[in-house]
């Protein structure tokens, strides 16, 4: 499977929650979650576009990797994320097994669910606002066609396939 994913910067983000709910999406959580991105020791993700994270999402604790970008006008890549109980632990480990602690992202992040697609209404501590949606599917265009549609009755216009990661460290 694949997550096929969009996103907009938004300065309106009480106005796409309203369309979202009266569109009849669903309020699902709010989340405050941190990031730890992790480089390889004997390969720079930069280059080879891959991700390792630690998310901490209120109290739960996920690992989680990220494959190359497959191109495009989204963001659609292999995800692989299993949950775990020890952000500081893992951490540890990664360590302890040459990764690098790459740079850290901290953000708010209200939950919502529209026809299968995932929306993120997101406040991105030192970057701004945005709304990300995504869905996991086998058919990236039918995907990616969904997801543009949507974003357009969302108002949703200022796409950036950019990652908040290479948006804090300025790349």
């Amino acid at each position: 499977m694949l997550e096929v994913e969009i996103k907009s910067r938004c300065s309106d983000l009480d106005g796409v929650k309203k369309t979202i709910v009266e569109s009849g999406g669903t309020f699902i959580s709010t989340e405050v979650e941190e990031d730890w991105y992790f480089n390889h020791p004997g390969r720079d993700f930069g280059k080879t576009d891959e991700a390792l994270r630690i998310r901490k999402v209120n109290d739960m604790v996920f690992c989680t990797y990220k494959g190359p970008k497959l191109g495009g006008k989204t963001k659609t890549r292999f995800e692989k994320e299993v949950q775990i109980h020890d952000a500081v632990a893992m951490q540890e480990i990664l360590q302890k097994l040459g990764f690098i602690l790459y740079g850290t992202v901290q953000k708010k992040r209200d939950v919502y669910l529209l026809n299968e697609v995932t929306i993120c209404c997101d406040d991105v501590k030192g970057l701004g606002t945005f709304v990300e949606l995504e869905m996991i599917s086998n058919n990236k265009e039918e995907a990616e066609k969904r997801l543009f549609a949507l974003a357009e009755k969302l108002g949703l216009s200022d796409f950036i396939t950019t990652s908040y990661l290479e948006m804090v460290k300025g790349e």
